[in-house]
């Protein structure tokens, strides 16, 4: 009755990574009970998603050694898997809403997020590149296009390149807060990016120790056209959620990402607490903190937990 908070399965939007059929199934390395699906998979997951009341699924690509390139090709082909993906969803569960990653690292064979020349990100040939990218993906069936590259000038060129392609109607999430952070490692095995990736990606993404950049980075991408925020990772950073949320009233979304699922399941695997109650503390947390929306990869666990009549 005084909690000043609350959880609910439409506050959850669960991560899912693909991969192809002839892909090696089993766990993904260092994320006990996460496993990659396939695209007939993600239908599946998609359908129990929506019948426990989560708004959206948030889609990401493992791309093999072999179909990675300098110039990321994979990712502007309308028959990549990502796409294959988001048609089979919408085709047997039209309900659920679709995020896509619009992003280069899960097709660039040195690892980055945007194009690389003699070891120097190129960010305007870049941004030309994910604005083809984004309408590829808004055909292929997606309701929300969220930029994760952290680019200068994305988000206007996007916007523009929806509106005039017929897609006025999709939304945008700008990764606008994103740090170049040591939690996204178990993320960076599921996609195939730990091995093939060169140097860092901290001439784009943020200092761990800078708040006011990540402000800034807000401003810019709500005026560009942005029409919701992201802060990840998430509980590392619940001082940025707070701040965005209140500097800015904007939908906020924050990401649990794949280091802080490692950190939950691994400690709950020895013993030291039930993951399930820890599981949803640190839900709870974002809620309180102003997230809006929290992107995870055991939401419809959660959801489950909180669809259970003898909790």
């Amino acid at each position: 009755m005084t909690a000043e908070s609350r959880l609910v399965p439409e506050d959850l939007i669960q991560a899912v990574i693909l991969r192809e059929d002839d892909a090696p199934a089993g766990p993904v390395p260092a994320m006990p009970g996460i496993a990659r699906a396939t695209a007939d998979e993600a239908v599946e997951i998609a359908r129990k998603a929506s019948a426990l009341g989560l708004p959206a699924l948030a889609l990401f690509p493992q791309t093999g050694p072999e179909h990675r390139s300098a110039e990321a090709q994979l990712a502007l082909d309308p028959g990549n898997l990502m796409c294959r993906a988001a048609r089979a969803i919408k085709a047997e569960a039209p309900g659920i809403g679709l995020i896509a990653d619009v992003a280069l690292d899960p097709y660039t064979d040195h690892g980055h997020d945007g194009l690389l020349r003699e070891g120097v990100i190129l960010n305007d040939e870049t941004v030309e590149l994910l604005t083809r990218q984004a309408l590829v993906l808004a055909e292929a069936g997606y309701d929300v296009l969220a930029p994760s590259d952290m680019m200068d000038g994305r988000i206007a060129a996007i916007r523009t390149a929806l509106d005039e392609g017929g897609y006025a109607d999709r939304l945008i999430l700008s990764y606008a807060v994103k740090y170049a952070s040591r939690f996204y490692g178990p993320y960076r095995d599921a996609i195939g990016s730990r091995g093939v990736l060169q140097g860092d990606k901290r001439t784009y993404q943020m200092d761990p120790r800078n708040a006011e950049e990540g402000l800034r980075e807000v401003a810019l991408d709500v005026a560009e056209g942005a029409d919701m925020v992201m802060v990840k990772p998430g509980l590392p950073y619940l001082d940025m959620v707070a701040r965005v949320k209140d500097g800015f009233g904007v939908p906020t979304v924050a990401f649990q990402v794949s280091g802080e699922y490692a950190m939950l399941a691994c400690a709950a695997e020895a013993g030291a607490f039930d993951f399930e109650a820890a599981g949803l503390e640190a839900l709870a947390c974002f809620r309180r903190a102003g997230a809006d929306a929290i992107v995870s990869y055991y939401a419809i666990r959660a959801a489950e937990w909180l669809s259970d009549p003898a909790r």
